[in-house]
């Protein structure tokens, strides 16, 4: 079940977090206010979102959440006004215009392969809860308590909790444990677990700190772009006009929207 599958995954992330921590020379302490904060980015970023997003996926296809996920920039924009303060300037909401556009053109060519019935929805549904948790605990990530925690730790707390929080809705939902013992799945867990998570989040987490959650949402804008171009590489993707269209403009909403380096302007 997709659900035991994220607790494998999280149970192992935060394992290997703590030990990369450790190895850091960092020690593995938090206050109360640290504890509350990696519990609350815990349930939100690695149970409930990753576990909406399967849920998600019984209903569209991966492609299409993948291009809903490139909207992440548009909640974490809001809540950064409106919790951190940060400024939206003209040229982040330009870019995000023209990459909206792009993010347009991209669910009008899934809409064509898969018509708009009532499960479809209920999947576009799901990968928007999915998507407000994954925005809250962003903007949590670069609140200031939480720039006071060293990232290693805060992240190894909050993949554990999320873990526990995992187990229990995979327990509630899907019965008790289940690891099935294959190599290629457990190859998948231990990727995931170890390059997807204890690699990549300290590095999103911290362009978060650095750059804000809006501007460092806009990783997503790449992922259906980078997913076309492999599937031209490896499955014989074939490239149609709106694909193309949607292609370049989310590109160039990219490159507009971060082209200063300086956030504030």
């Amino acid at each position: 079940p997709p659900a035991w599958s994220v607790t494998w995954r999280f149970a192992l992330a935060a394992a290997g977090m703590a030990l990369l921590a450790l190895w850091r020379g960092e020690r593995l302490v938090l206050d109360r206010r640290g504890h509350l904060l990696a519990a609350g980015i815990g349930l939100a970023q690695f149970c409930i979102n990753f576990n909406f997003v399967y849920q998600a996926e019984l209903h569209i296809t991966s492609g299409l959440v993948a291009v809903l996920f490139a909207l992440l920039m548009v909640p974490n924009a809001v809540l950064g006004r409106l919790v951190l303060g940060t400024p939206v300037t003209p040229r982040f909401i330009i870019g995000t215009a023209i990459a909206l556009a792009g993010i347009g053109l991209m669910l009008a060519h899934e809409a064509r392969a898969a018509p708009m019935g009532m499960a479809v929805w209920l999947g576009v549904g799901l990968t928007a809860v999915a998507i407000m948790s994954a925005s809250v605990a962003n903007v949590a990530q670069a609140m200031p308590v939480a720039r006071r925690q060293p990232i290693l730790v805060l992240l190894a707390y909050a993949m554990g909790w999320g873990a526990l929080a995992d187990c229990a809705w995979a327990w509630a939902s899907a019965g008790p444990p289940l690891l099935v013992l294959d190599a290629r799945y457990l190859g998948g867990v231990v990727y995931l677990a170890l390059i997807g998570s204890v690699v990549a989040f300290p590095l999103y987490f911290q362009l978060i700190r650095d750059i804000g959650p809006a501007r460092a949402a806009y990783s997503g804008v790449l992922v259906p772009v980078v997913a076309m171009v492999l599937s031209t590489l490896f499955e014989g993707y074939r490239w149609s006009w709106l694909a193309a269209a949607a292609g370049a403009l989310a590109l160039a909403g990219l490159v507009v929207a971060l082209r200063a380096r300086n956030p504030m302007k």
